[in-house]
């Protein structure tokens, strides 16, 4: 009898039972003058114990601004280090942070803003071409719970100042007051389909997501951990930032956002040991013409998540840029947000064909997405996760919550999966993303890990578009190397013969980037509405072709 698609991350280190703030004062006792924090676009470097001070003084000037316990304080900055202070800071007043998107404009930020009720917001002046300052004047009128609103750039010393007449005590009672299931993080989903949700975490989400993501990658106080990612996003903040302070090691920030020869430089001169990307950014770095210039070689691990990694981009990054005990994560920011992840020892297939094994203390299975019944193991379902990871609920709003998490604690995933004898779990696609053409199933990412196996193709992403016909029709963006010139036919000519004739594409479209969002990952629902528009293609309806 095949055994059913369940596993469970049995492992002989414990969860951690402490708030945020402990957990950092346990690390600053250990490994107060190591380290902490350097950001090279500002010029910014400290200790963990100049860090720990940087928290106090921010906390006492939260406390001085009135922020109680459970308050929501909102953060609306690119990556800096008064976003990092500020984590910590909220965390230890015990107040509710949420993340506010760089990318947002005036309606995203008045929603996100009246939704979680902030009461306190901490910005930045601006990020690339947006003024920060001018749209939160604009939206202000309209957000009567928001009370205070502090600029970084000037009035990062007001806050400190603002806490000089909040005692230690004060600050010290509020964080005795305080549980480690307390929520402490808000942080909105994409909202691709109705207005984003927020997902609320705690310190025992987070903290423990953290740790053990630094488990599995090895991590001591000697790691220094670039991380160009998001801090606004879980993969910032949790999986960098917390993987981090809970193992006394440093976290290396290149600047506000990703650009590719500033993590070359800071990899070199801060000689970065880890280093976090999404596969589009690897590719980024790879491709840069003044690669071949940089030292690496300080490089041992890292983390690779949020799509798909292709097999010769995860051959490159293990080779050229010498990350040979590279990870694989998967996971959302409902489950804080990492539920697989690959081993240091294993494989390249492991790496590329698989998102690893379960988490530690966590659960996984597979389901079918009818019936709810746990697969057998190698068959297709939706991927569930249960344990300490699953998100307290969404933030105000108790009826998206009971849909996304069911009755027993499983929060749903929405995403396809098997698992194999080991239980190694496969992504296979998204169940809105898998393509079903006249009653076949197609997953992209099988068609996609394909076409990178063809010398010339830089990246490439697989949709479905509607089809009179079909239900559905396979369409394939492609980005090609620089310096080639790719057709259509030599591309269909390549997949015939190799892929079954169902999964080759109908459509292509050759282009230099993709539609994504800031945190790196490709916004396939964007696709599919430009090509469907592009192509004169209207939609069959709202449901789905049969199967």
């Amino acid at each position: 009898m095949t055994a059913p698609s369940y596993a469970h991350g049995t492992r002989p280190t414990s969860l951690l039972g402490e708030t945020l703030g402990r957990n950092l004062q346990r690390t600053v006792e250990a490994h107060g003058e190591r380290e902490a924090l350097v950001v090279v676009s500002q010029g910014y470097r400290a200790t963990y114990r100049q860090f720990w001070d940087a928290t106090t003084e921010a906390a006492r000037g939260l406390l001085g601004l009135g922020v109680g316990k459970g308050d929501r304080v909102g953060l609306w900055s690119p990556n800096r280090f008064e976003w990092v202070v500020s984590q910590y800071a909220a965390a230890r007043v015990g107040a509710i942070l949420v993340n506010l998107n760089p990318a947002y404009r005036t309606a995203e930020l008045e929603y996100a803003l009246n939704q979680a009720g902030v009461s306190v917001l901490l910005l930045a002046k601006g990020f690339r071409q947006t003024d920060y300052r001018k749209m939160l004047e604009e939206v202000r009128p309209r957000c009567p719970a928001l009370r205070v609103a502090l600029v970084l750039d000037e009035d990062w010393a007001l806050l400190a100042r603002t806490g000089a007449h909040v005692s230690e005590r004060t600050l010290a009672d509020r964080e005795a007051s305080l549980q480690f299931d307390d929520p402490i993080n808000i942080q909105y989903t994409s909202g691709t389909t109705g207005f984003p949700k927020g997902a609320t975490l705690s310190h025992h989400n987070v903290l423990n997501n953290g740790f053990f993501v630094g488990e599995l990658l090895g991590y001591g106080p000697e790691e220094r951990v670039c991380i160009p990612v998001p801090f606004y996003h879980c993969f910032g903040m949790v999986m960098g930032n917390l993987a981090c302070t809970s193992h006394g090691a440093c976290m290396v920030i290149p600047g506000e956002a990703f650009e590719p020869l500033a993590v070359l430089q800071a990899v070199q001169v801060e000689r970065c040991t880890s280093l976090y990307g999404v596969p589009t950014m690897f590719i980024a770095e790879l491709d840069h013409p003044r690669f071949s210039e940089f030292d690496l070689s300080s490089l041992r691990t890292g983390i690779m998540a949020g799509s798909p990694c292709p097999v010769e981009v995860m051959k490159a990054v293990q080779s050229r840029m010498h990350m040979r005990e590279v990870s694989i994560c998967y996971g959302m920011t409902e489950t804080s947000p990492v539920s697989t992840q690959t081993l240091l020892e294993d494989t390249l297939e492991r790496r590329v064909a698989t998102v690893g094994q379960v988490h530690p203390h966590l659960e996984v299975k597979v389901v079918d997405p009818d019936s709810g019944g746990v697969v057998p193991r190698g068959q297709p379902g939706e991927l569930c996760t249960r344990g300490y990871s699953v998100m307290l609920g969404y933030w105000d709003n108790a009826e998206a919550t009971a849909t996304a998490v069911d009755a027993a604690g499983w929060m749903h995933t929405g995403d396809l999966a098997t698992m194999d004898a080991e239980g190694y779990v496969r992504i296979v696609g998204r169940i809105k993303d898998m393509i079903i053409r006249g009653g076949e199933n197609v997953y992209p990412r099988e068609v996609e890990e394909f076409l990178h196996t063809h010398p010339e193709v830089s990246e490439a992403q697989v949709i479905g578009v509607p089809s009179a016909k079909y239900g559905e029709e396979v369409m394939a963006w492609v980005r090609p190397r620089p310096g080639v010139s790719l057709t259509e036919a030599s591309l269909r000519e390549y997949c015939t013969g190799r892929i079954a004739t169902f999964k080759i594409p109908r459509y292509w479209k050759f282009v230099e980037s993709f539609p994504m969002t800031v945190t790196g990952k490709v916004q396939k629902f964007r696709m599919r509405e430009l090509s469907a528009s592009e192509l004169g293609l209207q939609p069959l309806g709202l449901g789905t072709p049969p199967r």
